[in-house]
């Protein structure tokens, strides 16, 4: 059986309103996910299995509950034996590999604050988030190119910590290597020493547990901060939304680096009771994946609208996805024309949800609920969200606001506890009795939140409020269109201009004539003010190793030709 009865008032609900307004999560005195889910299965179900690992070159990893408290004891010693104590931070950067969940475990359990990043940055990223996160630890996986990035990084003279660094297999000099813990005989030797820690070194509910940078459209990335109840959150995440069974397999397509990853695969899941699949791939394939979920027999899927939108052009019939009951989405709002071609070949119904690095899952299409594509669903009775207007008052039905959290109620598990080192973002965000969330959405008449965009990702043109999303909705529903990413471009009479910049589908081809067409597409699927003025075809948009769009740089790369134009034409009537 899940451990869920333990963390909940009641696991069972008739409808939505029934949740909302009796679904309470129980935080436990001293909370800590390490001892009280994964330690708490091994004893009553040790054999229970807790994850499915799988990559594209032949290797597979099966690990019970029982194994895996073994394997974070050995690995929590032999980070103690490293020098890592309470409240100390640990970089990981481990892409998809199966010890990311170990060491996880291991931090938590040390009362460590674990720190994901993706395996992609570089040195001079790595050098800021060294010195903003005071890393004395950093844990990679084996890939070379990644390892001397995280060397040079920590070479950076003047670095107020050098932080030791730790690889999986093989250390070069100067490293540690993980599996010396992980392999026999080190594995009996230190998991059989490892104690629960006593005392000040003790966690506590409020100590922070897990940090993620982030960012906005501008200024360096914030590192955000959860407490050990953060865990608890994610249950109405996994189990409400996402639809987890106990003894199921559940995958969320997220790499590791990302606040999906503590969305998707690892608290929520393993608290109602479902084991975590992981497919670890260099680059998304759409027929790779199908094929996985088809062997391994996936129970329940998540993962973000692009996804969906390579699956949907797909040949799903070829495959067998009769396991999957539930499937879910975030990240962008839902096309229609994708949600009714997926609908139509699999029996699924996606179910959108919406939340932040800084929060769990604030609304989702819920079970109980019949999904409006592109809607993000309703509010969580854990964070009960409302929309608030520029004069300060509660936005009506159909009105634009900001969405926000009260606080009325005090902190709710699941959500931010700040900003690390920088109380002003912090102070920022917490003001006025609400958490503000700095995304703007607006409510229709059936409780249904409809996202517009962050604020910073408003276009606004000659008066008028553009959301991308409305427009990138409208573009992908045509034909030619794979995928499209709308954003404002500077103009001198209008302020902005509608951008769009759009991947063809196969079988199409860049031209004025499809220009035009597009725009006219557009005028006819949303208010015509909103048409794209300018198109730029693209053979890929630049996308976080999670799948989402990153508008910001395609921001910053047309400011950046704006200005070198700019420079041009200056030169010239210089030079006149």
């Amino acid at each position: 059986m899940s451990l869920l009865q333990r963390f909940v008032n009641r696991t069972e609900f008739s409808s939505y309103e029934d949740f909302y307004e009796n679904f309470r999560i129980e935080v436990p005195e001293n909370f800590n996910f390490g001892y009280d889910v994964v330690d708490a299965y091994a004893a009553a179900e040790p054999e229970r299995r807790a994850l499915v690992w799988c990559d594209d070159h032949g290797g597979e990893r099966i690990i019970s509950f029982g194994e895996l408290k073994r394997l974070s004891d050995a690995a929590a010693q032999f980070l103690q034996d490293a020098g890592i104590r309470k409240g100390d931070c640990v970089m990981l950067l481990m892409g998809g590999r199966y010890e990311f969940w170990i060491a996880m475990v291991a931090l938590h359990k040390l009362g460590a604050l674990a720190i994901p990043g993706s395996h992609m940055l570089k040195a001079h990223d790595l050098e800021y988030r060294y010195r903003l996160g005071d890393i004395r630890l950093v844990l990679c996986n084996d890939r070379e190119d990644l390892r001397e990035e995280v060397a040079a990084a920590a070479a950076t003279p003047g670095l107020p910590i050098v932080p030791k660094l730790v690889t999986l297999h093989g250390a070069p000099k100067g490293w540690l290597a993980l599996h010396d813990a992980l392999d026999e005989p080190g594995l009996s030797r230190l998991a059989g020493r490892f104690a629960r820690p006593t005392g000040e070194q003790a966690t506590r509910n409020g100590d922070p547990m897990l940090a993620y940078f982030t960012s906005g459209t501008s200024g360096e990335p914030k590192l955000t901060m959860h407490n050990f109840v953060y865990p608890l959150g994610h249950i109405t995440t996994a189990r409400y939304w996402q639809n987890v069974e106990d003894g199921g397999l559940h995958y969320t397509l997220a790499d590791t680096g990302w606040a999906k990853t503590a969305w998707g695969k690892l608290y929520g899941q393993w608290i109602a009771g479902t084991a975590i699949f992981v497919h670890d791939y260099e680059r998304f394939n759409a027929q790779r994946t199908m094929e996985v979920c088809a062997k391994y027999k996936v129970t329940t899927f998540c993962a973000p609208m692009t996804v969906y939108r390579y699956l949907a052009k797909e040949d799903l019939s070829e495959y067998d996805f009769s396991s999957i009951h539930h499937a879910a989405m975030a990240g962008e709002p839902l096309n229609a024309a994708v949600y009714q071609r997926f609908g139509a070949a699999t029996g699924l119904r996606l179910m959108e949800g919406f939340g932040q690095s800084e929060s769990c899952v604030i609304m989702a299409n819920f079970l109980w609920m019949e999904p409006k594509p592109g809607s993000v669903g309703r509010g969580s009775p854990v964070f009960r969200p409302c929309l608030l207007k520029d004069d300060g008052t509660l936005a009506e039905e159909g009105e634009t606001g900001e969405l926000v959290l009260p606080m009325d109620r005090g902190a709710p598990p699941g959500l931010t506890i700040g900003y690390y080192k920088n109380p002003e973002a912090t102070t920022e965000v917490f003001r006025d009795g609400y958490y503000h969330t700095g995304d703007l959405c607006w409510r229709d008449a059936d409780g249904y939140f409809w996202f517009v965009g962050r604020n910073d990702d408003i276009i606004k043109s000659s008066g008028y409020r553009v959301g991308p999303f409305e427009v990138e909705s409208a573009l992908v529903a045509h034909p030619a269109v794979l995928e499209a990413a709308v954003t404002g471009l500077p103009d001198p009479d209008r302020g902005q201009i509608v951008k769009a910049t759009v991947v063809l589908a196969r079988g199409f081809s860049p031209s004025e004539v499809l220009v035009k067409e597009l725009q006219d597409f557009v005028k006819k699927e949303t208010a015509p003010y909103k048409y794209p003025r300018r198109i730029e075809f693209v053979d890929e948009l630049p996308k976080t190793t999670s799948g989402k769009i990153q508008r910001k740089e395609i921001r910053k790369r047309d400011l950046e030709r704006l200005h070198a134009e700019a420079m041009k034409a200056a030169a010239e009537e210089v030079g006149k």
